[in-house]
C-alpha cells in the first residue's frame, strides 16, 4: 500500500508546490481536490492546455493522480443537478485519461424522506447514466462512505444492482466509524469487494463540536488505524492510503508543512510494527 493526499489539506498551494512537498515527504500519489482553491479544476490549464508540463513534473518526483475528487453527488433532489452532474463526469474523464488516473470520486449525497429500498434503486438508476457518462473510459467512479451514505449494507445492496466494474466504494475511514459506530470488519465486510480507494484521517471527541468530533492529527484521537489496515491488509487492498486533512474545510487546524510529513511518519510506524 501507498501514501498519498489530497490538496484539499493544501489550499493555498499552487501546483509546484504540492508537487515539490509530496515528493519531499515521500509520498508516492496525490489526490486533486481543488488547487489554489478551485475546486473544480477541469478548466484549470495545468491540466488541460499544459498537461503535458504537469505530468513531466509529476514523473521526475515519482508522483502520479491517483484520483480527481469531484463535487458530484449519487442521491440528489434536485431535478436539475444530473445533467451538471454528468457534465462534470465528463469533464473528469477526459482528466483521468490525459494524466492516466484510475478513479473519479463522487458524494453519495442525501436521500431525503424516501425509503432506502427506493434510494438505493434510485442510485443505480443514476449510476447507469453515470457509467455511460464515461464513454467507454476504463476510469471507475468510486462513491465515498459519506452523508447519509455510510452504512456498508446499504452500499452492498447498491453495488450488486449496479454489477459494474465502472463502480465502486471510496472507504474514508472516519465517516462510519465515527457517525454510525460502524467497525470497520463490518465495514469491510459488506464493501471490501468493490474498496479501490480509502481516505485517513483522525478525530477527537468534542462533544460540544456539530458532530461531536473534531479533525486532528493522526494518533491524537480514537479511530482505529492500526485495526482499519489490518482489515485492509488481510482482504488483499493494495491501492492507496490518501490522508484527506480538511484544512480547506477547518482554517484553525495545522497547516500541511505539519499535518502531511506528521502522517508520512506516523503510517510508516504502522506499517512496519506489523
Amino acid at each position: 500500500m501507498k501514501l498519498a493526499f489530497s490538496t484539499l489539506g493544501c489550499p493555498d498551494w499552487d501546483i509546484e508546490t504540492v508537487i515539490k512537498r509530496a515528493g519531499e515527504y515521500g509520498f508516492q500519489g496525490l489526490e486533486i481536490r481543488g488547487i489554489e482553491r478551485e475546486l473544480d479544476v477541469t478548466g484549470m490549464k495545468i491540466f488541460t492546455s499544459d498537461a503535458n508540463r504537469t505530468k513531466g513534473t509529476m514523473e521526475d518526483a515519482g508522483l502520479n493522480i491517483i484520483c480527481f475528487s469531484s463535487s458530484v453527488f449519487m442521491s440528489n433532489d434536485d431535478p436539475n443537478a444530473l445533467t451538471r452532474n454528468l457534465e462534470e463526469i465528463k469533464r473528469y474523464t477526459e482528466l483521468c485519461e490525459t494524466f492516466n488516473t484510475p478513479c473519479i470520486r463522487i458524494f453519495g449525497g442525501e436521500i431525503g424522506d424516501v425509503s432506502w429500498v427506493q434510494a438505493i434503486e434510485s442510485a443505480a438508476e443514476t449510476l447507469a447514466k453515470m457509467i455511460s457518462a464515461l464513454g467507454g473510459s476504463e476510469t471507475k467512479i468510486v462513491i465515498e462512505t459519506h452523508d447519509d451514505w455510510m452504512a456498508g449494507a446499504h452500499f452492498r445492496k447498491l453495488m450488486e444492482i449496479v454489477d459494474s466494474d465502472s463502480v465502486g466504494v471510496l472507504w474514508d475511514v472516519n465517516h462510519p466509524y465515527m457517525f454510525i459506530s460502524e467497525a470497520p470488519e463490518v465495514t469491510w465486510r459488506e464493501t471490501g469487494a468493490w474498496v479501490y480507494h480509502t481516505h485517513w484521517k483522525d478525530s477527537k471527541i468534542n462533544k460540544e463540536s456539530k458532530h461531536g468530533f473534531d479533525p486532528c492529527l493522526m494518533g491524537e484521537g480514537v479511530l482505529p488505524h492500526k485495526q482499519i489496515y489490518d482489515v485492509l491488509k488481510e482482504g488483499g487492498y493494495t491501492a492507496y492510503l490518501s490522508l484527506e486533512w480538511e484544512k480547506m474545510w477547518h482554517p484553525d487546524i495545522p497547516g500541511p508543512e505539519i499535518a502531511f510529513p506528521q502522517y508520512v511518519k506516523y503510517m510508516h510506524e504502522l506499517i512496519e510494527n506489523d
